[in-house]
């Protein structure tokens, strides 16, 4: 059991390594880090609940993974096609469209979430 943990280790590295790439070059990742914060920061002040956690870390997860996602994919469009194309457009911009569903959808979960218990505090 050991060694197969051990033999994970570089597949967590790369992981990682991928992660650090997407925050390193994706403006966007830093609203996403901004917003990620803010989330865990109101869930411990407002002290919301195990379900209202699970939405707020799933609507982070799933927002992320978009944008690791979109990442991805514009790092492959980019190396296969040097020269602009309208289909590499359309497949950047569907990309991007996931990002904007998935952040909007969080930002509403947010909504729905934090806007009460921060009414009910004035």
């Amino acid at each position: 059991m050991f060694s197969f943990l051990r033999s994970r280790i570089p597949a967590f590295k790369n992981a990682f390594s991928g992660l650090w790439h997407v925050i390193r070059t994706q403006k966007n990742a830093w609203i996403h880090i901004i917003a990620t914060i803010t989330a865990a920061v109101l869930g411990f002040w407002l002290g919301i609940n195990k379900t209202e956690w699970a939405l707020v870390v799933f609507s982070i997860a799933i927002v992320w993974s978009a944008e690791v996602f979109n990442t991805s994919l514009e790092t492959i469009f980019d190396i296969l096609i040097a020269e602009p194309h309208p289909l590499v457009k359309i497949g950047k911009d569907v990309g991007a469209a996931a990002v904007l569903i998935s952040s909007t959808a969080a930002l509403i979960i947010g909504i729905l979430i934090f806007l009460p218990k921060i009414t009910a505090l004035f």
